[in-house]
């Protein structure tokens, strides 16, 4: 079980798509900002699999996680206190499985794969060789 906390068209849907694609096979709910608090800790503390990409700041507490789960936070939000993540990490962190934090987590692997994108773009249009 799987849950993806926003709807993007940029994260939240291709996430949710890959994670029900064929290989993975995973049952995926697609919630967003506008769930209601029950339903969505409801929904997140029965999934083996979170990922936050709804742009709210430490809208993912320790009562949405199941213990041992993998969250994944994409969100990002900028506060006083600087950018944070859709996830409190601090509060999350003894209960999940695996967890990523923001800044600092995701943001790396986006940015190689932009590029390696950018490569293969050009390859196709013959700038680079293969």
């Amino acid at each position: 079980r799987a849950t993806v906390l926003g709807r993007s068209m940029l994260v939240g849907m291709p996430v949710a798509l890959l994670l029900a694609a064929k290989g993975v096979d995973a049952t995926v709910t697609l919630a967003h900002s506008r769930t209601s608090a029950a339903d969505m800790i409801d929904v997140c503390s029965q999934s083996d699999i979170i990922v936050a990409c709804a742009g709210q700041a430490r809208m993912i507490t320790a009562a949405h996680v199941k213990p041992g789960a993998a969250v994944i936070d994409v969100g990002v939000s900028r506060t006083e206190a600087g950018i944070v993540g859709d996830v409190d990490f601090d509060a999350v962190q003894a209960i999940a499985g695996a967890i990523t934090p923001m800044p600092r987590g995701t943001g790396p692997m986006t940015i190689a794969c932009l590029l390696e994108n950018t490569l293969d773009a050009a390859r196709m249009l013959g700038a680079f060789p293969a």
